[in-house]
């Protein structure tokens, strides 16, 4: 484990880029998911697109999940660099 006191201005500096990267990642699962719902809602609402119903219903369940996917991700990296870094 390192010690705050050890740290020097490089070492701060990785761990915040490595933060800032964690926090980009979740932005991305997040609009994984706005894509997901977005055009599933799409295309169950859209009369036209009646035989993509099935692909529509799947992507609306799908996108949930990579909700929580990246929440848990998020927590689990931010938790990982504490614990490395002790701070």
């Amino acid at each position: 484990m390192i010690n705050e006191n050890d740290l020097t201005t490089r070492d701060w500096l990785a761990i915040e880029r490595t933060k800032l990267a964690n926090e980009r990642t979740f932005l991305a699962y997040f609009r994984t998911f706005v894509v997901f719902l977005g055009s599933g809602i799409t295309i169950l609402k859209l009369e036209f697109l009646t035989d993509l119903k099935t692909f529509g219903i799947i992507l609306t369940i799908i996108s949930p999940i990579i909700l929580i996917i990246g929440i848990l991700r998020l927590f689990k990296v931010k938790h990982t660099i504490k614990k490395h870094y002790k701070i």
